[in-house]
């Protein structure tokens, strides 16, 4: 059986660091042909880093639809493009509803809204006379409810998580599928700062302890999970947004049972039976 992914090109967004790096190394040790897309220098590492040329990279800004064009264009130059991973994404800083200017909501939304709605826009027509295709975008946690994210950033990531699910419907008879990643808590640039803040003050426990698996994700889990979405064994999986986060979304806040007490659900399963 040949491999799935021969003569299929993967476009990755926001490819220079973290999981679009991870993701791009992922994709092209399947065999696809990775056109990596970043604003930043380090994106042109990145061809000279994959062997055998199975990465071509564009800097460029993916909330302009000039370079999406032009991502979308280079794809088609090298085979069949099957998937594209609409990465790349900025947080605006911790400004609040009441702090934040239109021109940082602004900036904030034309990255991680208007961006991958351009990748819809000019990737799925694309695969569509192709047959198939699968476009994957990162949201967040901070997308599915509030308390993981500053204002614009959280509310950029919600309405991301909608757009995958409205593109799915208008998409349908296509074969294109549109799903959306929810990261928690991982280890990449964008968080590491203040990971390492935590480490050097000794709290280097605390770093991810608020989901159920207490320890921050790597890059590397969530390319996995890019890969997954965009490879024949998802091919049932449209208009979803799913969470990688240790399990940090399964719960509402709650006070986390530990060795130390063993008798914590007895006696609130006590407690709420008196209360019947």
């Amino acid at each position: 059986m040949g491999n799935e992914w021969n003569g299929s090109v993967v476009i990755v967004t926001g490819a220079a660091s973290g999981i679009g790096r991870a993701s791009v190394h992922a994709f092209a040790a399947a065999g696809a042909k990775v056109i990596a897309s970043d604003i930043a220098e380090g994106v042109e590492a990145l061809a000279d880093e994959i062997p055998g040329g199975m990465c071509v990279a564009l800097r460029g800004d993916a909330g302009d639809e000039a370079h999406v064009i032009a991502l979308v264009a280079e794809a088609e130059r090298h085979g069949t493009l099957r998937g594209f991973f609409a990465n790349a994404g900025i947080t605006g800083g911790p400004a609040t509803v009441s702090e934040a200017d239109p021109a940082l909501w602004m900036a904030v939304l034309r990255v991680n809204l208007v961006g991958p709605a351009l990748a819809i826009k000019h990737a799925a027509p694309v695969m569509a006379r192709h047959g198939a295709g699968a476009i994957t975008c990162t949201a967040s946690v901070a997308g599915l409810r509030a308390g993981a994210g500053p204002a614009a950033y959280s509310a950029s990531k919600a309405g991301l998580i909608n757009l995958v699910k409205v593109s799915a419907l208008e998409l349908a008879g296509s074969n294109v599928r549109v799903n959306a990643i929810c990261p928690g808590l991982i280890e990449t640039n964008m968080t590491q700062k203040y990971i390492d803040q935590a480490r050097a003050a000794g709290l280097g426990k605390m770093v991810g302890a608020t989901n159920p698996l207490r320890r921050p994700g790597q890059p590397e889990e969530v390319a996995g999970l890019a890969l997954f979405l965009t490879s024949a064994a998802a091919a049932f999986v449209n208009g979803q947004a799913i969470a990688i986060d240790g399990g940090l979304s399964a719960s509402h806040p709650t006070t986390p049972r530990t060795a130390a007490s063993p008798a914590l659900a007895p006696a609130a399963g006590a407690a709420r039976a008196a209360s019947n």
